[in-house]
């Protein structure tokens, strides 16, 4: 196998990294260095929800799995990215706008939801991002879809009291992947999407390093 291509969806791993509000902070500062210990080391102190992760379905769900019970073929697939990207502020993404791309889901791809929205981050917009509605989630996961990535800090509405999309997923024991980025640059077809979890026993997610492939 030839990977003529690899796109970066991550977001920067640092102490400003956008996170969900009330989520632990992120603090990475330097623990040791070669100078004064003769080795290089950082603290690194996250939540499992900081930068760009997943979403087990522990998450919303006490009977769900944790992240290191997930299959491990919901993080890698060949992926669908749906352009969504003239939605505003707390717009919904519906039915409507991704019926154009359903006939090219079936199980085993993910679906990529391309806002643009990570072009806000750092900044009080980010947080007003759209949003996917709940018809949308069934009919895909109707359509054997279970691995859901999108380019905002939450593929529900953020500052709501119902979370709709997290627990239709999280019925199905299906990923969510959420604050994401740059999916513009995937310019080729049938790009392989990866994005693995930490293996943290018991957890309800893992900060990820996602990336889309092109093979030749």
């Amino acid at each position: 196998m030839k990977i003529d291509k690899i796109v970066d969806l991550s977001l920067p791993l640092t102490n400003d990294t956008p996170i969900y509000p009330g989520d632990p902070e992120p603090n990475i500062s330097v623990a040791t260095t070669l100078e004064n210990e003769g080795y290089n080391l950082h603290y690194v102190h996250l939540g499992s929800q900081t930068g760009s992760h997943v979403d087990a379905p522990y998450h919303f769900s006490n009977e769900g799995q944790r992240i290191d019970e997930s299959d491990l073929r919901l993080f890698v697939g060949t992926g669908v990215v749906i352009p969504v990207t003239g939605k505003g502020e707390e717009e919904e993404i519906t039915l409507q706008d991704v019926e154009p791309y359903l006939d090219q889901l079936a199980p085993g791809k993910i679906v990529l939801f391309h806002t643009g929205w990570s072009q806000y981050a750092g900044e009080e917009k980010f947080f007003r991002h759209p949003y996917v509605h709940i018809d949308v989630i069934h009919e895909m996961i109707r359509r054997g879809i279970r691995t859901f990535f999108i380019d905002t800090i939450n593929i529900d509405r953020t500052g709501g009291t119902e979370f709709p999309v997290h627990d239709a997923v999280a019925e199905v024991n299906g990923i969510i992947a959420e604050n994401l980025t740059n999916f513009g640059a995937i310019d080729f077809p049938n790009p392989l999407i990866s994005a693995f979890p930490l293996r943290i026993i018991g957890s309800d997610g893992s900060p990820v390093r996602a990336v889309a492939m092109k093979i030749g």
